[in-house]
């Protein structure tokens, strides 16, 4: 199977070509279905593959159709997906469950938000656990709205809390981790976008979130506050979606990677 795609005009052309049909389709979004096999098959690799670089991925396709020339057969998606497995390095299986929770963490609370549309969970990636979300380009652009920004982005560990009462250093430790970003969100709800509880009318920009936090306790301590608020928000949403979330836990640990019509199929069905 061969996939090439092309962006352009005003629409996304995806050709896949079925070697072992000989036929050749090509699916727009205007006319592509939920059922169609191919797309479903390319939905579950891209969701197994986030965290790979295009390199890592032209290497195990390269890999995966070579193994299937020298056994004189077709190359199939079980190939490619086995390619992927093996790149990943083995995951212990309680850092595995705590992976699961984690993603099925920031999912519920994404869901239920209503924050946008959720494109796949992984928790075999090089790092760790991945989602891949989109966010709704229409809603307003409020205080309520970043607020459930950073319970989103607090859910995560949120959700470990209560399953497993502690958290890993997961949520945090890189400049692009859940505290990071929910740190950056806060600082700038607090002195660039006008929500701020102390001078709100002043826009104070700022480089370096840890040297002006670092100096200024009052602030730091207004904007853990929301961070606090944030985490406790997510962990009512949790409970109060605890079903959804359990099946969710328990689908993700066993496939290790979800795309997104699994994953809602899981959130819909319990809502």
């Amino acid at each position: 199977m061969t996939v090439n795609t092309k962006v352009g005009g005003s629409m996304d052309e995806i050709e896949v070509i079925l070697e072992d049909e000989g036929e050749r389709d090509i699916d727009t979004p205007e006319t592509a279905e939920h059922d169609n096999p191919v797309l479903q098959a390319l939905r579950r690799l891209a969701t197994r593959a986030m965290g790979l670089t295009g390199a890592d991925i032209e290497r195990i396709v390269r890999e995966a159709r070579l193994k299937a020339r020298r056994e004189k057969r077709r190359l199939t998606y079980a190939d490619v997906e086995a390619g992927i497995r093996g790149n990943r390095p083995p995951v212990p299986y309680d850092v595995r469950w705590r992976f699961a929770i984690h993603e099925s963490g920031h999912a519920v609370v994404h869901h239920a938000l209503r924050l946008g549309s959720i494109k796949g969970l992984t928790i075999d990636a090089k790092d760790g656990g991945h989602n891949a979300v989109t966010f709704a380009t229409n809603a307003p652009d409020t205080e309520a709205w970043y607020e459930r920004l950073l319970a989103m982005l607090m859910a995560g560990r949120a959700a470990e809390l209560i399953v497993l009462k502690t958290v890993s250093a997961g949520s945090g430790g890189a400049e692009e981790s859940d505290l990071a970003r929910a740190t950056r969100i806060a600082l700038d709800m607090e002195q660039a976008l006008g929500f701020g509880g102390r001078h709100p009318l002043l826009y104070l920009g700022h480089k370096d979130p840890t040297a002006t936090l670092s100096r200024d306790a009052d602030l730091a301590e207004r904007v853990h506050r929301r961070l606090e608020f944030a985490q406790a928000r997510a962990t009512e949403v949790i409970t109060e979606n605890r079903r959804a979330f359990d099946r969710l836990v328990r689908a993700l640990f066993d496939a290790q990677a979800l795309d997104g019509q699994a994953v809602m199929d899981i959130l819909v069905a319990d809502s």
